[in-house]
């Protein structure tokens, strides 16, 4: 099993009494099996059982064990890839239509965490993206411009503004509304026990070691515990274990990240960050920072193109060591320690975009693949789009994120 994180995770902490899951012991049939018990497969069982359709999760290890547990829980619109920059990469219309795509599926995730019975701290926030250099600026104009004219609610600031509002100073921000934070653990754990109450079924502990496709159609997914699952459709919502999937994928980028938290700080202090807005840069790779309901500073990223957390302590301390450096630049009046620290996998696509739709080579089998930096964001858009397929219906944004798409031939 690939290590997806390393170090100590903060999310885990704020949950002790949730849900636990039985292995599989039996075999089973269902509408629609999901591999996977992350963020991407507790939302479509979410989704598909709240819409009739029997769902079960077969998850290898635990819910939110996985990349789950390492997510920072920003949730923002806007993506790595500019939308003036994936205008000229796709289209003005299937950009623009991504675009608002994101911001829906903010509002969404806000909604449902709304109707679940556990608390997922889910806060609505604007971002502060400001220019990391000059060179940056012009840049992030026309980014706060083609946002503006297609709709988006949008503000952009200047140095002066900035400086009023924090203690640093940057040659301009763009300030995009509609986003929001999330707890990501308590989400998930969330989201899967609405589903078991609404008929869902999950197994923790349930590696699936084969799939194959019956003469009357019907997929067979043979369990390392020796008991069969058969259903009609499967959702593979492998989170960055690609080598997992069967069918055709496109391969992913893989790379890892770095992110850590603070103890909780003076709330006085905090007085000096803005709304707690979200914060991140236009430099590669970004730093971003956020608050908690707690008073705590989250800060990631030093992004680098390897996909193996780093495992040793004194390794992953120089990057935290950073990070801590980047924090108090910004916010010098900050000074409780880091808690929590870890290294993670993540994965991104060659055009920025993530993998959702039917695998072309096999039918009835789907992908719910959140690559990029907007992993949570994505899982509630494929939720929405692999329910509609799955329907038999057909939906929009099946051209821009799906395995047939252009971008991806080359």
């Amino acid at each position: 099993m690939k290590e997806l994180h390393s170090g100590s995770l903060f999310w885990p902490s704020t949950e002790e009494h949730y849900k636990k899951y039985s292995a599989l012991s039996e075999d089973i049939e269902v509408q629609v099996a999901i591999i996977g018990g992350g963020m991407s497969g507790s939302m479509c069982a979410y989704a598909l059982q709240n819409s009739g359709i029997a769902a079960a999760i077969m998850e290898r290890e635990t819910i939110a064990g996985g990349s789950t547990s390492a997510n920072t829980g920003l949730l923002q619109f806007s993506n790595d890839i500019m939308l003036c920059e994936l205008i000229g990469q796709i289209g003005r219309q299937a950009a623009v239509s991504f675009y608002a795509a994101c911001r829906d599926a903010v509002a969404q995730i806000g909604k449902v965490a709304g109707r679940l019975e556990a608390n997922s701290h889910f806060v609505p926030r604007s971002s502060l993206y400001y220019a990391s250099s000059e060179q940056d600026l012009p840049k992030l104009r026309k980014e706060y411009e083609t946002l503006r004219q297609h709709g988006f609610d949008v503000d952009f600031w200047e140095a002066d503004t900035i400086s009023q509002h924090f203690p640093f100073r940057r040659s301009g921000a763009l300030i995009t509304n509609g986003d929001a934070e999330i707890n990501p653990f308590r989400f998930v754990h969330g989201l899967a026990e609405a589903a078991t109450a609404n008929g869902a079924r999950i197994f923790e502990h349930t590696e699936v070691v084969s799939h194959e496709v019956t003469t009357d159609g019907k997929h067979q997914l043979a369990t390392a515990g020796g008991h069969v699952v058969k259903a009609e459709k499967v959702i593979y919502a492998v989170g960055y274990e690609p080598e997992e999937l069967r069918g055709q994928l496109i391969k992913p980028v893989m790379n890892r990240s770095f992110a850590a938290v603070t103890a909780a700080q003076d709330r006085n202090k905090l007085l000096h960050w803005h709304k707690q807005m979200l914060i991140w840069e236009t430099d590669r790779p970004y730093l971003y920072m956020r608050t908690t309901m707690d008073g705590r500073v989250i800060i990631g990223g030093l992004d680098e193109p390897t996909e193996h957390p780093v495992d040793g302590e004194r390794a992953r301390s120089k990057r935290i060591d950073k990070l801590y450096d980047k924090l108090t630049a910004h916010f010098p009046m900050l000074d409780a320690p880091f808690e929590y620290e870890w290294s993670a996998t993540f994965g991104e696509s060659v055009d920025n975009l993530p993998f959702i739709g039917e695998d072309p080579a096999m039918p009835g089998v789907y992908y719910c693949l959140g690559y990029g930096g907007n992993g949570t964001v994505y899982s509630m858009m494929a939720s929405r789009i692999l329910l509609t397929l799955i329907k038999g219906e057909q939906h929009p944004l099946v051209d821009v994120v799906g395995l047939k798409r252009p971008t991806l031939q080359a």
